[in-house]
């Protein structure tokens, strides 16, 4: 069990970013030190830089069983979802796009943004009462005239439901829609096979499997006829001007190969702390509420739990303080613990108005987990509880 300053120090909060793997960081070190070239240059130095960036790209690309020319470095999600969505409005044709209320903001704002640039429809398909996509709704949505682009989640960051990908892939094919799709939660963590699952667009980071912030990709199907976001120099294809990141790109490529050779392993580890966590919270702190599908382990990724805690609303806005002040690193659900009007967009979406007045946290687990770790944040939120 590491320590701060006399303190235990327990990180849950995986869904915002990872630490770093060892041996990420060693191959970062590496390429830092000794290619430094531009990949865009033509001497040595340069060529040494393009190789390994391209040898990164290869391998990338197998994971998801595409080719190399489809995989697209970015500086993270938030890059690659804007590249697809905006161009697909500014140069595709789209004229509508259909998304969820519940979807990161790197969509929701971007897609508002068009909304006022270029006037074009917005349709947010209905959900269930856990904030699962309704595929009747949506294929409802899909049948109606006009240029469509879907753009819905396979994980979503803050309750864990995961989409059926293949399914709404098929559904947009049937209708000549696009697809695109943010992964971040779910790359390095879940299989995604490209051929079988027929998205056109795909938004992945680095930081969320373990490599490092500031590497990401975007999945760019062969002729879909988009355009940069970005306009300068020729990298990338032409798709994103500037210099690479080389030492990123490598880091990214070593996070990735070791998340996919030790999924099953690690994937098992996890889970069982997932369940252990929510056993725990369900023996010793009666009344605890799952948001989504978060406590199932089918329906929801095995990365994360969010809990709507029985507690009153005035302890409401000092609990992620006091975990903090045990060590306990995690994420809010609802931003009324803050003692911010504002509240979580995608629990206002699933919650009732009462659940949503208790203070709601999203805890997420990674590979340097213990149960050990687990025991003592069930018993700092039951003492909590209790004072």
């Amino acid at each position: 069990m590491p320590y701060f300053c006399g303190m235990k120090n327990i990180y849950l909060d995986s869904a915002a970013t990872t630490q770093l793997r060892p041996e990420v960081i060693e191959k970062m070190a590496e390429v830092l030190q000794n290619n430094y070239g531009n990949a865009s240059s033509t001497h040595s130095f340069g060529r040494s830089a393009k190789s390994i960036m391209e040898q990164c790209r290869k391998n990338i690309a197998a994971y998801f069983n595409v080719a190399a020319s489809e995989i697209v470095f970015t500086s993270g999600g938030t890059e690659a979802d804007n590249l697809a969505l905006r161009s697909a409005v500014r140069d595709l044709g789209v004229t509508e796009i259909i998304t969820s209320k519940i979807e990161h903001h790197a969509v929701l704002h971007t897609v508002e943004q068009l909304k006022n640039e270029y006037n074009i429809k917005v349709s947010y398909v209905q959900l269930d009462e856990k904030g699962t996509v309704d595929y009747t709704h949506l294929e409802g949505l899909l049948q109606t005239e006009g240029k469509k682009l879907v753009s819905l989640m396979h994980i979503n960051n803050e309750i864990g439901n995961i989409l059926d990908l293949k399914r709404v892939a098929d559904l947009c094919k049937a209708n000549d829609a696009l697809f695109q799709t943010d992964t971040v939660q779910s790359v390095g963590h879940y299989h995604i096979d490209l051929q079988d699952i027929q998205v056109d667009f795909l938004a992945a980071s680095a930081h969320k499997f373990h490599g490092p912030k500031g590497g990401g990709f975007c999945f760019v199907r062969k002729e879909s006829g988009l355009k940069p976001l970005i306009f300068g120099g020729e990298q990338e294809r032409g798709y994103r001007a500037g210099t690479e990141c080389l030492h990123n790109i490598v880091g990214m490529d070593e996070a990735l190969r070791l998340s996919y050779l030790n999924l099953e392993e690690e994937r098992k580890s996890i889970k069982a702390l997932k369940q252990y966590f929510i056993d725990s919270l369900n023996a010793k702190l009666p009344g605890c509420h799952f948001n989504g599908y978060s406590s199932d382990l089918e329906k929801s990724t095995y990365t994360l739990v969010n809990v709507c805690l029985p507690l009153p609303p005035e302890k409401a806005v000092m609990l992620q303080f006091q975990l903090d002040l045990k060590g306990i690193a995690c994420s809010k659900g609802s931003a009324c613990q803050s003692g911010s009007s504002m509240q979580s967009h995608v629990l206002t979406q699933v919650l009732p108005e009462d659940l949503l007045q208790r203070p709601s946290v999203r805890f997420s687990f990674s590979k340097y987990n213990t149960q050990e770790e687990i025991d003592y944040v069930v018993d700092t939120l039951c003492e909590f509880a209790k004072s």
